[in-house]
């Protein structure tokens, strides 16, 4: 299968390919075009071309093509599936529940759309403002660039290209090098949907010479980024005055604290779908488990047992919940990072051992704080696990981190846990929820190493949009 860019409304045929590997099977499962700097200029050249229709689209209409493609989304969830399971190696169940979140996704943004509102502003309040009515609008910014990661390559694009679209911008697309046929699919999906032709553009290819483009380009007004924290502290400082959002990179910390000693092989069971859900290869995959030492035993042992029922398998398996990585350097660097701890003094509790291209699930105890198992994101199925004498020390040891993404807390003492919840020096606390938890329609951002700016789809809208003020003057 050959796959071209997707361009003003069409598949654009390139000179330059390059191959889609499956990971599981190392096997060939498309060409897809290898983009050139040209032919992403001419993507903004179109995307700047459709930005005068996007805009004049009523709020109503743009909900509407949103409503749409939600629904064409919904009709061809299994084809869709299928195609994250093959060049993203995502298990298939998760891959299906993707597509579910991301028809979620589509339809807050259309809900979204119609709720784009600014505010009364009683300007008689100041002297000399008599007789003056003024108010606020928002209006879009124009071309939106994202480059979006390989490991969620719908639901991530999805976040992006839906509050674009909602507030009246259009947006071109850089996927992953290694996920680019489900961006492309999304494209094609949504000409059908009714979108005008150049507003949403897929470009696959080579990130650092694309998104310099982008860069560069003073046509596209805001570039939004998801992946590395070194490659979005270059973009920010590459920016200029662009409008930026970067969602990078977490090492999640849970606490288990010893109220919950009663429902502990129902944390159990939540924080190790947390830890190896997608192998480990999300944003806020739990990787730092702390647990009060009163009950530290009875998890760790329900935590193994249930670490040693997931089953590794292919990822078009519907029983597989942990499959290859995405590939072979992954899981050569998680390894050394695993013998790293180990040789530091870690216990290996379980897993550690390379099946396929993936590692089986693994769990570490006695760490050193230092170890990058723990201070850096593993992003693979790895999770420690340290017990710690009371909540006091577990929220110092979270806070150990350069990333503040999410993190989680259980506990039965709600003084406990809006104690924590306050200290925490992180994004988004869930109480009784493991980290590992996102809902679509939720502010999402991170400080320290982990981001700036925010998604949710209400929250994108606002930094994909100008606020601007019109006064009326009625004694004129």
């Amino acid at each position: 299968m050959k796959k071209g860019l997707f361009i003003d409304g069409k598949e654009v045929v390139s000179t330059n390919t390059y191959a889609v590997i499956q990971p599981h099977t190392e096997d060939e499962i498309a060409r897809v075009a290898d983009a050139t700097e040209q032919e992403m200029q001419k993507a903004i050249d179109h995307a700047y071309e459709a930005f005068e229709e996007m805009k004049a689209l009523t709020a109503n209409e743009r909900a509407e093509i949103l409503y749409k493609a939600a629904d064409l989304l919904e009709e061809n969830k299994e084809d869709f599936s299928r195609v994250i399971a093959l060049e993203a190696c995502k298990p298939i169940t998760a891959a299906r529940g993707e597509i579910d979140r991301s028809v979620q996704t589509l339809r807050f943004s259309g809900e979204e759309a119609k709720h784009i509102a600014g505010e009364y502003i009683p300007l008689d309040a100041a002297k000399g403002g008599e007789g003056r009515d003024a108010y606020t609008i928002h209006e879009p910014i124009g071309v939106v660039g994202a480059i979006t990661p390989f490991n969620f390559p719908l639901n991530l694009v999805v976040h992006k290209v839906g509050p674009a679209l909602a507030s009246g911008n259009t947006i071109i697309v850089k996927p992953a090098e290694q996920t680019p046929l489900t961006s492309l699919k999304l494209a094609e999906l949504f000409t059908k949907a009714g979108l005008p032709d150049g507003a949403f553009n897929v470009v696959p290819g080579e990130g650092p010479k694309l998104g310099k483009v982008m860069l560069d380009d003073p046509r596209v007004q805001k570039i939004s980024f998801t992946g590395s924290p070194q490659v979005g502290k270059l973009i920010k400082s590459q920016a200029g005055l662009k409008r930026v959002t970067l969602e990078l990179g977490s090492n999640s910390a849970l606490y288990v604290d010893a109220s919950v000693k009663d429902s502990l092989e129902q944390v159990a069971e939540k924080a190790v779908t947390g830890a190896f859900i997608y192998n480990g290869q999300v944003c806020i995959s739990t990787q730092r488990i702390y647990v009060h030492e009163d009950v530290f035993e009875g998890f760790k042992q329900s935590f193994v047992e249930k670490t040693n029922k997931v089953t590794f398998g292919d990822p078009l398996d519907d029983k597989t919940m942990v499959t290859s990585l995405i590939n072979r350097k992954s899981q050569e660097r998680i390894l050394s990072w695993i013998d790293e701890a180990i040789e530091n003094g870690a216990t290996l509790l379980t897993g550690g051992e390379r099946k396929a291209s993936g590692i089986l699930p693994t769990v570490l105890t006695g760490i050193q704080t230092s170890d990058k198992v723990s201070c850096q994101e593993i992003f693979g199925p790895v999770v420690v696990l340290q017990p710690v004498e009371n909540h006091e020390e577990a929220l110092r040891m979270m806070n150990e981190s350069d990333f503040g993404l999410n993190a989680g807390v259980f506990t039965n003492n709600l003084q406990q846990a809006l104690k924590i919840a306050h200290g925490l020096d992180v994004g988004q606390v869930l109480v009784n929820d493991v980290p590992t938890t996102r809902f679509d329609h939720m502010p999402y951002g991170g400080v320290k190493d982990s981001g700036y700016g925010h998604e949710g789809i209400k929250y994108a809208i606002k930094e994909m949009t100008r606020l601007k003020m019109i006064s009326l003057n009625y004694r004129f």
